[in-house]
């Protein structure tokens, strides 16, 4: 019986941050429903149905890349080839002007900013002989911003170094530890592995093989600075707090010596593959990588003897030494994983900024440890779960960019995020 009220118990706090979740969706939602001209592709080809097979059509956009795309997507829908004028107003109005020279036209699409250029308001008056030209754009429609496929892909690849770090940093709390040393961990990952791909792989002409060494350098010099903090914490016997804290400082501190206090920037173009390719139905791959992280770490957590020796040590330290569990070894694994995530996530970032810098991470152990605790893994060690803390994560993520959205200042921001933390602390405490 009180395993399964435990099961119930465990499985309803799953639901209940979930829930959370879906409801901060809903409100972010609700309070960014707008009036929207869409301009995508499903946009151009209802536009594309509105004109004739033979008819002569002018395109007008502004230089940029959404109306660029709009444009060659309405251009490719239609059966003959239209003219593209993508510029400003004076743009717009030699364009038409070569159209009355050859003969006119008989559509102008635009997009809902080009249609309200005025050269467009008084097109009889200025141009006689373009009187009967419609001038088409994208109907209207309403719906909440934070819902846009862009937004939410956004958000995602926004949490991406974020979730990956949570994972490492849930198996330290789950034994009652903590690491401080992630956010410094990524600037070094970052750096080193810019340097590697700088220096010894070829700098802007490194190829796959190269920048893929570099990385995993960056990775293993992070996995080694999680040993030595394991190694204090475990063997010598000190508080993780301040181990971790001092970690942080010297590994900050490297990275500005080993960057020289600048940025490198000196990578391939292809370095940006991991951060901001999208190979898979368009999910970027960050996201990708950090689901399939996701997925390993939740079989080990629940399916391995790792993950059932982490909870015991978190749960009671004496009561698993004295069961046999290798509690030291245990901890120095977690430590060991964290550090070696931070340094995954430093590659990523480092991929999705081209360069690897000393300012990179800054304050991220605090959002990670934010995360992990939003997801209702216990400060107290013993309890949590890596699908909560992706949940965590994905809450803290959706608060900061529905208040983005909506226009909240930054320090409020911080007030909020503060807030939050301090409500996942006290719900932590009451269940206690």
């Amino acid at each position: 019986m009180s395993r399964l009220l435990d099961f119930i118990r465990h499985h309803l706090a799953g639901s209940g941050m979930l829930v959370a979740l879906l409801l901060l969706c809903a409100f972010f939602s609700i309070v960014t429903w707008t009036e929207q001209a869409p301009q995508d592709a499903a946009a151009a080809q209802q536009l594309a149905a509105q004109i004739a097979p033979d008819a002569k059509v002018l395109i007008v956009v502004r230089p940029q890349a959404e109306d660029i795309a709009f444009a060659n997507a309405l251009n490719a829908a239609l059966p003959a080839k239209a003219e593209i004028v993508q510029g400003e107003p004076k743009d717009a109005r030699d364009a038409l002007e070569r159209a009355v020279a050859a003969g006119g036209v008989d559509v102008i699409a635009c997009t809902p900013v080009t249609a309200s250029w005025l050269v467009f308001a008084d097109l009889a008056v200025d141009f006689p002989t373009l009187k009967d030209t419609r001038i088409i754009q994208p109907a209207s429609q309403s719906w909440p911003v934070f819902l846009k496929a862009g937004n939410l892909l956004n958000i995602a690849n926004q949490i991406a170094v974020i979730a990956i770090l949570a994972i490492g940093m849930t198996i330290v709390i789950i034994t009652g530890g903590i690491d401080l040393s992630v956010g410094s961990l990524i600037a070094l990952s970052a750096v080193v592995t810019a340097i590697l791909v700088r220096d010894f792989c070829g700098g802007t002409a490194a190829g796959a093989a190269g920048m893929f060494t570099a990385g995993l350098g960056g990775i293993a010099l992070c996995g080694m600075c999680g040993l030595i903090s394991g190694a204090f914490i475990t063997r010598l016997r000190m508080p993780p707090f301040i181990v971790t804290l001092a970690m942080m400082l010297v590994c900050s501190g490297l990275a500005y010596r080993f960057a020289d206090n600048q940025s490198v920037f000196q990578v391939p173009e292809s370095f940006v593959w991991l951060g901001r390719g999208a190979d898979l139905i368009g999910l970027p791959n960050a996201v990708v990588l950090m689901i399939l992280l996701y997925v390993v770490a939740h079989v080990v957590m629940t399916q391995t003897q790792f993950g059932r020796h982490v909870y015991a040590v978190g749960g009671n330290t004496e009561a698993a030494f004295i069961s046999g569990v290798p509690v030291g070894r245990v901890i120095l694994i977690a430590y060991v994983l964290c550090g070696l995530l931070a340094g995954l996530g430093g590659v990523v970032t480092a991929s999705l900024l081209k360069s690897g810098s000393p300012t990179y991470g800054q304050m991220y152990e605090l959002k990670v440890i934010a995360a992990v605790v939003v997801g209702g893994t216990s400060l107290s060690g013993g309890k949590g779960t890596m699908p909560d803390t992706l949940i965590g994560a994905f809450i803290i993520a959706v608060i900061e960019n529905g208040m983005n959205l909506t226009n909240v200042e930054s320090n409020s921001q911080k007030i909020v995020l503060g807030l939050v933390i301090l409500a996942a602390v006290l719900v932590d405490r009451l269940r206690k």
